[in-house]
C-alpha cells in the first residue's frame, strides 16, 4: 500500500469504528436490554437472552481488539509525514492482514485465541450485533405492546364484572358469570407469561433479515378481548331487560290476549260454519298452550325478584312464541271462515250478474228467473251446499251470457250491443 492507500484505509476504518461504537452504546442503553438484564426470564426468552448476553460480551471484546489494532496502526502512520517502506509494509500488514489477536473462535473451533483482519472483525461484529439487537428489540416490542393492552382489558373486565354483579350475573348462576371468571384467569396467566417469556409471543416477519422484524403475537389477547366483548353485550342485554321489562311484559300479555280472542272468534265461527255450510271440512280450533301462560307467570316472578339474567332469555323466547301463537290463531280463523268467504263471493257474483241482466231489461226472462231463484235458494238456505250452489251460480252466469248475446244481435249497436 502507498501512502494514499494507507490514509484512505485508515479513514474508512475509523468511520466504521465510530459507527460500531455508536451502535454498541445504543445497544447498551436500550430499554429492552436493561429489562432483559434484570428480569426473571423463562422459556424461549431465557435461552435466547443467555445467547445474546454472551454475544454482547464477545462484541465488546472484539470492539476493544479492533480499537487497539486501529490505534496502533494510526500511531505508526503518525511517525512521519512521508512514511518509509518499512512503515508502509507494517501498515499494510496491520490494515489488510490477519494482525488482530482475538479471544475464542466465532466458528466454534475451540481455540483460545485466533488472528483475523480488521475487515473480518467488522463482519463478525456486525453479525453479533444484528443477532443481539434482534433479541432485544423483539422482547422490548412485546413488553411495550402486550402488558399495557392486557392491563386496559383487565380494567374493562373489572368494570364489566361490577356491572354483571349488579344485575345478578354471577359465577355458578349464569354462563356469562362463568365466562368472566375464565377471562380473569386467562388475563392473569397471560400477563405473567408475557413478562417472563416475551419472545414466546413474537412472530418474526417472513422473509425479513432486519433486526426486530416482526410483530407481537396477540392471538390469546384477541381471543380474551372477543370473549369479554361477547359477555359485555350479554350484560347490556340484561340491563336493557331491566329498563323495559314491564313494557315488554305488558306487550306479551296483550299479544297472548289477542291470540286468545282470535281463537275464541275462530271457535264461534266454526260453529256458525258447521250450521250454515254443508259438505264442508272445517278444521278444529285448538286452545292457547298453557305452557306460555306458565312461562309468562315465571317471567313476572323473575321481574319481581330482580332476576334479570333469567328474565332476559325468557322474555326473548316468549316474545317469539307469542307472535307465532298470534299468527297461528289468525291462520286458524282464516281457515275456519273460508267456506263463509266462498259463500259470500258466490252471493256477490250472483247479484252482480243479475244487476247486469237488469241493465239490459232482461231480468224477467223466464229461464233466468228460474235459474236465479234456484241459485239464490241454495245460497240463502242453511245448511248451504257450496258445491251445488257454485254449479247453480255458474248455470245462471252461462244462461245470462247466452241471453245477453242473443239480445245484442238484432240491435247491432248501442248499449245492448256492448
Amino acid at each position: 500500500m502507498d501512502r494514499d492507500d494507507v490514509d484512505r484505509a485508515l479513514a474508512r476504518l475509523e468511520a466504521e469504528h465510530e459507527a460500531v461504537e455508536t451502535s454498541l452504546l445504543a445497544l447498551q442503553d436500550h430499554a429492552g436490554r436493561r429489562l432483559l438484564e434484570g428480569a426473571a426470564l423463562s422459556g424461549v426468552t431465557r435461552e435466547r437472552w443467555a445467547a445474546a448476553d454472551t454475544d454482547i460480551t464477545r462484541l465488546w471484546a472484539y470492539f476493544d481488539a479492533y480499537s487497539g489494532a486501529l490505534a496502533a496502526a494510526r500511531k505508526i502512520r503518525e511517525r512521519r509525514r512521508w512514511p518509509n517502506r518499512e512503515d508502509l509494509v507494517e501498515l499494510t500488514e496491520r490494515l489488510r492482514g490477519p494482525g488482530v489477536l482475538v479471544a475464542g473462535s466465532a466458528g466454534g473451533t475451540g481455540r483460545l485465541a485466533e488472528r483475523c483482519s480488521l475487515a473480518e472483525l467488522v463482519t463478525r461484529m456486525n453479525e453479533l450485533y444484528a443477532r443481539s439487537l434482534d433479541t432485544v428489540v423483539a422482547a422490548d416490542a412485546v413488553w411495550s405492546a402486550l402488558p399495557a393492552r392486557i392491563d386496559l382489558l383487565a380494567a374493562e373486565l373489572h368494570r364489566t364484572r361490577s356491572l354483571a354483579h349488579s344485575v345478578g350475573v354471577r359465577p355458578g348462576e349464569h354462563p356469562s358469570g362463568d365466562d368472566l371468571e375464565a377471562i380473569t384467569a386467562e388475563l392473569v396467566e397471560l400477563r405473567a407469561r408475557v413478562i417472563e417469556d416475551p419472545l414466546a409471543f413474537w412472530t418474526p416477519a417472513a422473509g425479513s433479515s432486519a433486526p426486530g422484524g416482526g410483530r407481537p403475537d396477540t392471538v390469546r389477547y384477541d381471543r380474551a378481548a372477543r370473549a369479554l366483548e361477547d359477555v359485555r353485550r350479554e350484560i347490556e342485554a340484561v340491563l336493557t331487560v331491566r329498563q323495559d321489562a314491564e313494557q315488554r311484559l305488558v306487550r306479551l300479555r296483550d299479544v297472548l290476549s289477542r291470540a286468545d280472542r282470535t281463537l275464541a272468534e275462530a271457535r264461534t265461527a266454526r260453529g256458525e260454519v258447521l250450521a250454515k255450510i254443508a259438505a264442508s271440512e272445517v278444521p278444529a280450533v285448538s286452545g292457547t298452550p298453557t305452557a306460555l301462560q306458565e312461562q309468562l307467570a315465571a317471567a313476572a316472578e323473575y321481574r319481581r325478584h330482580a332476576q334479570w339474567h333469567r328474565l332476559s332469555p325468557l322474555l326473548e323466547s316468549l316474545e317469539e312464541r307469542a307472535e307465532e301463537e298470534l299468527r297461528r290463531a289468525r291462520d286458524s280463523l282464516t281457515a275456519v271462515t273460508a267456506p263463509l268467504a266462498v259463500r259470500a263471493e258466490l252471493r256477490g257474483r250472483l247479484d252482480a250478474y243479475r244487476a247486469k241482466v237488469a241493465r239490459h231489461g232482461l231480468v224477467e226472462d223466464p229461464l233466468l228467473v228460474e235459474r236465479y231463484d234456484a241459485a239464490r235458494r241454495m245460497l240463502w238456505s242453511a245448511p248451504c251446499d257450496l258445491r251445488a250452489a257454485e254449479q247453480a251460480v255458474l248455470r245462471y252466469q252461462h244462461t245470462a251470457a247466452e241471453v245477453l248475446s242473443g239480445a245484442a244481435g238484432p240491435a247491432g249497436t248501442g248499449e245492448e250491443g256492448r
